[in-house]
């Protein structure tokens, strides 16, 4: 549709009992309004109705504040009593009613979702969404009979929530946190589109130029296939950020997510027409967009286009291939678990399967849906759980062998971009008293030689005796002097830095929390080099290297 999106960013601000409802949301209410310019008439609110079964009381602490809120701005606003959306659908919305009560399948929040899904030990609480009014939006039935602010029409855009996390779930029922939380968020396309005036978040400033791409290249207007053109938009963003983090096509974790974001993009361009570039044609409008916020973007533009291009052109040829992997999976009737591998594996869409299928009069086994999406469930769990309790790196204790590898890991890392290439970025390490372990993004084995040029470079500081020194600087100073890491919303304000060596003798600069030795030097002592003991795959587009001083 037109206000949900694949990357996002998110507003946020977080209290661990320094302030509650009051603050929180009458500082919402003034940023919407005054930070914002937006008008007071157009925001309408949503807060908790209450559980009776879980014993959880209505949340009419946040009514009332948000009812002194609007009457500040000389705005009555009367409360509904909704429940579910369903509800809401059945029953619409009365004049003058602007706080609305629904039930905790929309106005509570715990990670397990709804207070009896909760087991005992879980923190939880109710919510307040605010939701902005596109006036020129007209209901559609569609959706419902009567429109309301939990309403999908578009009519109603939710532009933030503040969650108050309240209550501690017992084996007795709810018990309320000695000090309870703040969690807000706010969707930044969505507050720009409140701002611009558009209900269409595609067609705010950070989004639009990459439509316009994307009408070049098809020489169609937007009006004409609206949902292809969010959809390659969208992707090729979401794809550009992904490559940014260092994350390569692969067939696991990460690097699947990206490649089905660069396939999909591809098919639907296919659809307008588009037999040139995707990425060529429409990421420098994203890099555009987004430089002032993200510079390493222009810094690295050439080689994410070339990493993303290269995915492009092998699925393009993968189209013209799944014919032939058609005739040899497909048989008479067509089940789901073959059209799921071609799919999956061949990366050849469903739509074309099911034509194929078609125009072979071939028949399709009555169970093929339900077998192709449970396929499709299961590898979309893999895809969001594959990460979930990997050990991204650090220490595991703070001795001196351990700063030395700490130290030697900045030299190798510095030492594989010079070989390598600017698109190494760090995805993981570890550091025990044996050897180092480094897991970097790269998309294919090192040779020998470069192996050998890394060790060389290394021990080449080692032998300089560099001096190594910490220093915090703003985050912002640390990227426009070429501090590496992760930047963005990784990072508060300022960041400890470590270089090592001065000056033109410089050779690392990088973000990190130490420790290190204060010397290069210390790393040979007692006559020690430092050696690659083994290099291999991680994961798809990730190497892993072992190392150690011997």
């Amino acid at each position: 549709d037109n206000r949900h999106t694949t990357f996002f960013e998110m507003l946020g601000n977080w209290s661990l009992g320094d302030y509650f409802k009051k603050e929180q949301l009458g500082w919402f209410f003034e940023f919407l309004t005054g930070s914002l310019g937006l008008e007071p008439s157009r925001l309408y609110v949503s807060v908790f109705a209450g559980d009776r079964q879980a014993g959880v009381e209505r949340d009419e602490e946040s009514a009332d504040i948000w009812q002194e809120l609007f009457a500040k701005q000389g705005i009555r606003a009367a409360t509904a009593l909704i429940g579910s959306a369903a509800d809401g659908y059945k029953r619409g919305m009365k004049p003058g009613e602007r706080i609305f009560y629904y039930d905790a399948s929309k106005n509570w929040w715990s990670r397990s979702g709804v207070p009896s899904a909760m087991p005992a030990g879980e923190p939880g609480g109710p919510d307040s969404e605010v939701f902005y009014e596109f006036e020129h939006i007209r209901h559609d039935p569609a959706f419902g009979e009567h429109c309301h602010p939990n309403c999908d029409c578009g009519r109603f855009v939710e532009i933030g929530n503040s969650v108050f996390m309240t209550y501690l779930k017992t084996d007795s029922g709810f018990t309320k946190l000695p000090k309870p939380n703040v969690d807000f968020g706010g969707g930044l396309e969505r507050l720009a589109a409140a701002v611009e005036g558009s209900g269409d978040v595609f067609k705010i400033s950070l989004l639009w130029p990459l439509i316009q791409s994307v009408e070049k290249l098809s020489g169609r207007s937007y009006g004409d296939d609206p949902k292809s053109m969010r959809v390659i938009a969208d992707h090729a963003r979401g794809a550009l950020f992904l490559a940014l983090d260092g994350v390569l096509p692969g067939n696991k974790e990460q690097g699947y997510v990206l490649r089905r974001l660069i396939r999909r993009a591809v098919r639907f361009g296919l659809e307008l027409g588009i037999e040139q570039s995707l990425m060529a044609g429409v990421l420098p409008a994203a890099v555009e967009a987004y430089a002032g916020a993200y510079p390493e973007l222009k810094a690295r533009q050439q080689a994410l286009t070339e990493a993303l291009q290269k995915e492009e052109k092998t699925f393009r040829q993968t189209l013209k291939a799944g014919i032939r992997h058609f005739e040899k999976e497909v048989s008479d009737p067509v089940g789901g678990e073959a059209l799921f591998k071609l799919y999956d594996t061949y990366g050849f869409p469903l739509e074309l399967s099911l034509e194929e299928a078609g125009r072979r009069q071939l028949s399709l086994a009555p169970d093929w849906r339900q077998k192709f999406d449970a396929a499709m469930l299961e590898q979309r769990e893999r895809s969001r759980t594959a990460t979930r309790g990997q050990f991204k790196g650090g220490l595991e204790g703070q001795g001196d062998t351990h700063k030395k590898y700490h130290t030697a890991t900045h030299l190798m890392y510095k030492a594989l971009r010079l070989v390598l290439g600017d698109h190494v970025v760090q995805r993981g390490s570890n550091i025990t008293e044996e050897r180092l372990r480094f897991d970097f993004s790269h998309h294919q084995k090192l040779t020998p030689e470069q192996i050998r040029q890394v060790e060389t470079i290394v021990n080449q500081q080692i032998d300089r005796d560099l001096p190594v020194s910490c220093r915090e600087y703003p985050t912002d100073q640390a990227v426009k002097m070429g501090a590496l890491g992760a930047f963005g919303d990784k990072y508060g304000p300022s960041v400890r830095v470590y270089q090592i060596g001065d000056g033109d003798d410089r050779f690392s600069f990088e973000i990190c929390g130490g420790p290190h030795v204060d010397r290069t030097s210390r790393l040979g002592e007692g006559g020690k080099r430092f050696k690659i003991l083994k290099e291999e795959a991680s994961s798809a587009g990730v190497r892993r290297i072992k190392a150690a001083l011997v």
